[in-house]
């Protein structure tokens, strides 16, 4: 498919790099036109002064532009027949969200948000895995998303930069709705949005999650804990790997706790390595070729901005949110 970018600053630049690997990539546009042109003769592809010039020539794009243009340039694509995806979050509000998805079913056109960790090879063998009942049942997930605050971030905060990921993979992993929300936080000096959240989900099934979130951590942590009914799990999505945990008590003596016998068995799962983006647009480009549906809907990504949304009404009422 001819593919493009609209919007070439640190994630568009990887889109770009990505489509040029696995698909024919025509150009690209920035609203920077030094930046643009610089990408373009990167990938050797031609440089679009406006938006609509490579709407014209592409069959599938990425749009990832700050989030308040969302609604608009997805609109004109749907309107002209192009598949596209967006970069999380899907819109800046729930009902620009809802536009899109219904404008998009009505041309049948691809709609993905780009929830970029539900394509980590680490998230799709943790489905598989809980689907085929190999660690029971979830009762607990605790996130940790973690790290300095990255220059590239404009226009939201740590909740819809980095939260909304361990939202939409928990709701994912979980096969069901979130109902409530309840969360703390806050920006720091200098500041002017939340920079730290700890933001707990409830589940439809009963399941529970916390999410731990900042921008303040020196280094960069992003791992989720799973507690089962017969396991601890702990995912890394940097390293690609589960550890996974089971234990028994051995020569239990009542009288002498502080001895208790525990034995462990911790055995390390790595898979293989994979670019967790390449996975995300050759599914994207496959759901546009093939008319199918990609792993991450329209109305998965407004199901992630939702829960966001009342993540940060939550923080700023003080009071649980319960989601319809």
């Amino acid at each position: 498919m001819k593919t493009g970018v609209i919007g070439v600053g640190v994630m568009g630049i990887n889109h770009a790099r990505v489509y040029s690997e696995i698909s024919d990539l025509v150009g690209v546009f920035d609203a920077d036109p030094a930046r643009g042109k610089e990408v373009a003769k990167r990938f050797g592809v031609k440089y679009f002064p406006t938006p609509s010039g490579l709407l014209d020539k592409a069959d599938a794009l990425t749009i990832a532009v700050p989030t308040v243009f969302h609604h608009k340039l997805a609109l004109e694509a749907i309107r002209k027949g192009r598949h596209i995806l967006i970069e999380k979050p899907i819109t800046r509000n729930i009902e620009e969200g809802k536009e899109l998805i219904k404008a998009a079913e009505k041309e049948g056109i691809t709609l993905a948000v780009g929830q970029i960790e539900r394509h980590n090879p680490v998230v799709g063998y943790m489905k598989n895995a809980l689907t085929g009942k190999r660690y029971g049942e979830i009762v607990t997930m605790v996130s940790r998303r973690v790290s300095k605050m990255p220059e590239r971030i404009r226009d939201v905060g740590v909740v819809l930069d980095l939260a909304i990921h361990d939202i939409d993979v928990m709701r994912y992993l979980s096969g069901s709705e979130i109902v409530s929300v309840y969360a703390l936080g806050g920006g720091v000096s200098g500041t002017t949005r939340e920079s730290h959240a700890g933001i707990m989900l409830e589940f439809s099934s009963g399941i529970t999650g916390f999410i731990e979130t900042n921008w303040l951590t020196p280094m960069k942590v992003r791992k989720l804990y799973i507690t089962t009914n017969t396991h601890y799990l702990e995912m890394d999505y940097m390293k690609q790997a589960v550890r996974q945990s089971t234990s028994t008590y051995i020569h239990l003596d009542e009288s002498n706790l502080y001895q208790t016998g525990l034995e462990l068995d911790v055995r390390e799962i790595k898979l293989k390595k994979q670019e967790p983006l390449k996975n995300e647009l050759s599914n994207f480009l496959n759901a546009a070729e093939n008319g199918g549906k990609p792993l991450v809907t329209g109305a998965d990504g407004l199901k992630a901005l939702e829960a966001a949304e009342a993540a940060l009404l939550s923080m700023k009422d003080g009071k649980k949110v319960i989601l319809e």
